[in-house]
């Protein structure tokens, strides 16, 4: 480094699963091919056994474990997991899976950095057993949403949506994966977004480059 030059520190994001990983392996992959400029900086799960922990481990990233069934009551839960989080110092915690309903303190905590990817056009279907639901409404479409958090479940502003047809013949799982592989593909652009500051959320609303949310993408 030549003298006087800076060094920018990268965009650090903490992503919380439970299962299987398969958004949190977009992200790795998006930071890997440089389409994210950012750092995942630790892979946190409630659930011991979570597949994506073993993603996070052969990405070299850092993971951490409170399990919910050891760690009560829920508010018990919550401040462990957030205390976890802080530790590794996030810009950003991503929820990617997240198979919890996280307390009004942990979002006060993370207000206004803390996102959630959730598998519908929200505001319809918050909650789970969202393709379901999509399919027994007879929507002609249906996707995914990446919000902000806030204490409502699935209530906080989005910043973008991707949309998926309903085919006549779907049924609950071939619509999930329909609507999983956009989700790959939206959930990392809104963090490149965000990394990039072009998102903004103010007074409860969010634009994008000055555009009104949420975007389709």
């Amino acid at each position: 480094m030549t003298e006087g030059a800076e060094t920018t520190r990268a965009t650090r994001l903490a992503v919380v699963v439970s299962g299987r990983g398969s958004n949190l392996q977009a992200i790795l992959d998006a930071v890997a091919s440089g389409a994210l400029r950012a750092e995942v900086c630790v892979v946190a799960s409630n659930q011991p056994d979570a597949p994506a922990l073993d993603r996070a481990r052969r990405a070299g990233v850092p993971t951490v474990v409170v399990d919910h069934r050891e760690v009560r009551p829920r508010a018990a839960f919550d401040a462990a997991l957030a205390d976890a989080l802080e530790a590794h110092r996030p810009d950003y915690v991503v929820l990617a899976g997240f198979m919890r309903v996280l307390g009004a303190p942990f979002v006060e905590r993370f207000a206004g950095r803390l996102v959630n990817i959730h598998p519908s056009l929200l505001p319809a279907f918050p909650g789970l057993d969202t393709h379901r639901r999509a399919l027994e409404a007879g929507v002609a479409e249906h996707g995914a949403t990446v919000h902000f958090v806030t204490a409502e479940l699935d209530g906080g502003p989005s910043i973008a949506r991707a949309r998926v047809p309903v085919h006549p013949d779907d049924d609950p799982d071939r619509l999930a994966a329909r609507v999983l592989a956009r989700e790959h593909v939206l959930l990392p652009t809104v963090l490149a977004w965000l990394v990039a500051g072009k998102v903004r959320l103010e007074h409860g609303r969010v634009t994008v480059d000055s555009h009104p949310a949420p975007l389709d993408i």
